[in-house]
């Protein structure tokens, strides 16, 4: 970007984030409760409940991580992002959609409460919690790489800025300001990202971007353009276990759910599920393609952020501009939503109950609690942002612990009776503690060199460990006699959907 264009381009970006505070401020006239805080009154039609979540998840994952891994690697790199997330949604519609939003439940949390009992919900939340701070700060990191390149941002002070920023909008309007500046960020990204990929296919084929997307396959090495790896079945189990860490570990996660709860009706959740799966997937093939056209184009540049770079070179310094603040707004509408997920878990199901009397007595809301632990969580994120990690080690470190930890329990609550607190706790005990003893220990394996080498990659066995665990709970009990679920009625202080 010339340095003419610097001082005007950082006057419009600065811009484009007092316009984000000030929907914040106007979505809090609308909370009322927390329950408007935390799910939008129950009230989110199709219309905004698939755009909040497809943009949810569709920002520094896809649109910078993903693409300059691709770039890099090849589409083999794609698994974790974009195809994992793009699965996830659309089982999230097959299996989980419809019966979460029938319980009227404000967090996954209260899922665990409710089916295995109180322990089973603090200890799911204790896990739920952490497993945010990768993905919160994969995020700031991508963002401020991008405002380094564009504008000469030091990264140290990127990384603060945009935690402030993400902070500060999602703790005026809660779910209502993260829905509605999901569909003007989503709104942004598609169009942005479809003016990029016209201009640079078309200037990779001399003027058509038809002839342009034709030279990928033509010029690219041959190993790019593989997406499952053939050379070996080591190779090929432990891209499909980087698949299951996207495609599953996503599941048990606050985020989704959260916006499956604030969808007016079950039939408006599945919806919203698969359109929002089948939107990401064709996105991010688009950004994708950018990245393997980058390797044609500026195959020896700096690769901290593919897109930035394809933007500064090939569009005109006034649709650069425009472009970052398109990466920005996709990168703030997954960390909103980012901050507001593990904040709802940690007030609802860890605080509040704990220390309900104190909070009470000192005059404090279940309100004010849940908007003073965005505060926490946004400051906690910054401990690994700022430990120096890239943004995909973090991503996919976020994306495993819940695979490991939370999905049997989940799924088999869902749609089983059986099972008690001992069997979800023993689940969550067995998936985590080894997950965490072959994480310190180095190991990428399942069990390292005791097992197998062909067997699936790490998060697939711990999973598998914590199914036994789960099935022994389960035969521990007197044969011919389920456990009912214990699922009692909704609360009289959470309204019902109009």
């Amino acid at each position: 970007m010339a340095a003419v264009a610097l001082r005007p381009a950082l006057v419009v970006v600065l811009g484009y984030a007092v316009l984000l505070l000030a929907v914040g401020l106007w979505a809090q006239r609308r909370i009322g409760s927390h329950e408007d805080f935390l799910v939008a009154g129950r009230r989110l039609p199709l219309a905004l409940a698939a755009p909040t979540l497809l943009a949810t998840w569709f920002g520094a994952g896809t649109l910078l991580t993903a693409t300059d891994a691709v770039r890099e690697g090849g589409l083999r790199m794609a698994a974790l992002e974009p195809i994992g997330p793009g699965l996830c949604l659309l089982l999230a519609g097959l299996l989980l959609a419809g019966p979460l939003w029938r319980l009227e439940l404000l967090t996954l949390g209260d899922f665990f409460a409710r089916r295995f009992g109180p322990r089973a919900e603090r200890v799911a939340a204790a896990l739920m919690v952490p497993s945010y701070f990768g993905w919160i700060a994969a995020q700031y990191v991508a963002l401020a790489g991008l405002l380094e390149i564009a504008f000469g941002l030091p990264a140290s002070w990127g990384i603060a800025l945009v935690a402030a920023l993400g902070v500060a909008y999602t703790l005026l309007g809660g779910m209502w300001s993260v829905t509605v500046t999901d569909a003007l960020q989503l709104a942004l990204v598609v169009v942005g990202l479809a003016v990029l990929a016209f201009e640079v296919f078309a200037v990779l084929g001399e003027g058509a971007p038809a002839a342009g997307l034709a030279r990928l396959g033509e010029e690219l090495p041959a190993d790019k353009l593989v997406l499952i790896p053939r050379e070996s079945s080591e190779a090929a189990l432990a891209w499909l276990g980087v698949l299951a860490v996207g495609a599953l570990g996503n599941l048990p996660g606050q985020d989704l759910c959260q916006r499956i709860f604030a969808a007016r009706d079950a039939t408006t959740a599945r919806r919203a599920c698969y359109l929002a799966g089948a939107a990401y997937l064709a996105l991010g093939a688009l950004a994708l393609a950018l990245g393997l056209a980058a390797q044609l184009l500026v195959p020896d540049a700096d690769t901290r952020s593919t897109l930035a770079l394809l933007a500064q070179l090939f569009l005109s310094p006034t649709m650069a501009v425009i472009f970052a603040l398109v990466v920005m707004s996709a990168v703030l509408s997954s960390l909103d939503s980012a901050i507001l997920s593990p904040s709802s878990v940690l007030a609802q199901n860890l605080v509040w109950p704990l220390a309900r009397r104190r909070l009470e007595a000192r005059g404090l809301s279940l309100l004010t609690v849940n908007r003073g632990c965005v505060v926490v969580i946004g400051a906690a994120a910054l401990v690994p942002a700022y430990l120096g990690e890239s943004a995909y080690s973090l991503l996919e470190e976020a994306y495993a612990f819940g695979l490991v930890s939370l999905l049997v329990p989940l799924l088999f609550g869902v749609h089983g009776r059986r099972g008690d607190e001992a069997a979800a706790l023993g689940s969550m005990a067995a998936g985590t503690g080894i997950w965490l003893v072959h994480r310190f220990a180095g190991s990428e394996a399942f069990l390292g060199r005791l097992w197998p080498s062909a067997w699936p990659a790490l998060p697939i066995g711990v999973s598998a460990a914590g199914l036994a665990a789960l099935v022994y709970a389960l035969m521990a009990r007197r044969r011919g006699r389920p456990t009912p679920t214990p699922v009692p009625p909704p609360s009289p202080t959470v309204a019902p959907p109009p």
